[in-house]
């Protein structure tokens, strides 16, 4: 079996952040968010792994690199034509998979647990399709199936008038089938070739499509506040011997729970730290509260400041005698307080569907 990841797209929905940095490359738990693809891949046993990037896209190669580190073998591929849908990368990446069976993994999904019981299940039950299903708020949103009498006869992508309240989430595991699946349907009125048009192809041609029911380990990020609470359930997954603390700590600080600091951090005057919270390296805190389901990158300065349940990227300086509460703060980004500068009020430097609060 060969995994294949997606890390295309344009990530509208992330934007200012996903202007400068691939949605994928999102620090979650401190750690790139396709990270957590690779990791649950490794540990299902499966080592051949493609990524799907846009036409021309380096910095994703460049920062994850040729998979030695878990145990991988990665191959990137570029998505010719531009986003076409999921059933295209399928579709693209067709010499590469060749008779081999598919795991095929949306990048930009948390899944907690293991994924190993979920591909064993597929291998053991005959099935030439298994999907993972899970119960969500707003199906709509999603390839929602519809079931009768235990099976499912279709799956309609993104329905005004969903059938169920159930969605395919963004793991599947598929047999050779797939690829005649994939280069038989027509393009969706979107334009895009739609992988519920490709389950419901394999459903009509006589393929056993199975599907199991999940329950919370999966997470769509497709929004600023499913970040957030990704970034939540990856803290909470972690083991204890994970928070590990490399900086000296001097007495009077008060570090409280779970925490996890990096080499190299200044901590002085008054602060506390009550996890579960992940330091980066070479940062530097002093008279602030970080607070839990926070996250520091490297190099981040907090003065003065409250910060909890947020995700702070690399360079980040913050010294503005405010509580700074779900928050994405983006690499190099500076909060400062107003009483520093004159005339007195609130300076802003807005782009591209920010979201301010005063």
């Amino acid at each position: 079996m060969k995994a294949l990841i997606t890390a295309g797209g344009r990530a509208t929905r992330l934007r200012p952040i996903t202007w400068t940095i691939n949605k994928h490359l999102i620090p979650l738990a401190n750690k790139p968010m396709l990270v957590n693809a690779l990791e649950k891949i490794a540990e299902a046993g499966i080592t051949e792994v493609a990524i799907n990037i846009n036409v021309g896209d380096r910095e994703l190669p460049e920062a994850i690199g040729d998979g030695s580190k878990w145990g991988l073998k990665i191959k990137y591929i570029e998505q010719k034509g531009g986003a076409l849908g999921l059933a295209h990368i399928i579709k693209n990446a067709a010499e590469w998979i060749g008779k081999d069976d598919l795991l095929f993994y949306l990048g930009d999904n948390i899944i907690l647990g293991s994924i190993k019981p979920f591909v064993e299940k597929f291998k053991s039950g005959g099935y030439n399709c298994m999907l993972a299903l899970s119960k969500v708020k707003d199906p709509q949103r999603f390839g929602v199936p519809v079931i009768e009498d235990g099976q499912i006869v279709r799956v309609e992508e993104k329905p005004s008038e969903p059938k169920s309240d159930f969605a395919v989430t963004g793991i599947y595991v598929y047999d050779n089938h797939i690829l005649e699946a994939v280069s038989s349907i027509e393009p969706s009125v979107r334009g895009e070739y739609e992988i519920s048009d490709a389950h419901t192809w394999l459903i009509e041609h006589g393929n056993k499509v199975g599907y199991q029911e999940i329950t919370g380990w999966w997470k769509d990020t497709g929004k600023p506040e499913d970040l957030l609470e990704g970034n939540q359930l990856l803290l909470n997954e972690m083991k204890i011997e994970d928070f590990t603390i490399e900086s000296e700590i001097p007495e009077g600080i008060q570090v409280q729970g779970r925490v996890k600091i990096g080499k190299n951090c200044e901590i002085s005057g008054k602060v506390l730290i009550r996890g579960p919270v992940i330091i980066g390296d070479n940062c530097a805190i002093k008279n602030s509260y970080v607070g839990p389901y926070t996250c520091l990158g490297n190099e981040v300065e907090v003065y003065n400041t409250e910060i909890e349940h947020s995700i702070v990227f690399d360079y980040a300086d913050l010294n503005c005698s405010k509580r700074i509460v779900d928050s994405l703060i983006g690499k190099n980004a500076s909060i400062t307080s107003v009483h520093e500068t004159l005339p007195q009020g609130h300076k802003l430097i807005i782009g591209d569907n920010t979201i301010v609060e005063l």
